[in-house]
């Protein structure tokens, strides 16, 4: 198994000497961490946003039921499991569904996922 990379600096990234995260790469990227991470409500929730979105949230934009420290556990197993990527923008630390890389990896999960946690809101009333 290759060791995490960390994502180089681009114009749009951390500044140089700037702090970086370290992701798997794609080819590192495993069915069962990620279905592990998405088994997690609070995790699955935060997936929903970020797919809704289209786009980078930072992470002060969830309001989850949990504490911030229990939060950062929830983005650093998704970070780690490949599901999302994390940048820092200044003091804003900015998250990315890694929706090509999964896809790639496992053609349709993400939206099936995706479309059975909507099935299931809807149904218990939670949309």
């Amino acid at each position: 198994m290759r060791r995490a990379t960390v994502s180089p600096a681009t114009t749009t990234g951390p500044a140089a000497g700037a702090r970086a995260l370290a992701h798997p790469a794609r080819e590192d990227i495993r069915l069962e961490a990620v279905l592990h991470a998405l088994s997690d409500p609070v995790r699955l929730c935060v997936v929903r946003e970020l797919a809704a979105a289209e786009g980078e949230l930072t992470c002060s934009c969830f309001d989850l039921p949990v504490t911030k420290s229990t939060t950062t556990h929830h983005f650093r197993v998704l970070r780690e499991s490949g599901i999302v990527r994390q940048t820092y923008r200044g003091t804003a630390k900015m998250n990315g569904l890694r929706r090509d890389a999964l896809e790639e990896l496992f053609p349709g999960l993400l939206d099936r996922v995706l479309e059975a946690a909507a099935r299931e809101a809807e149904r218990l009333g939670e949309s």
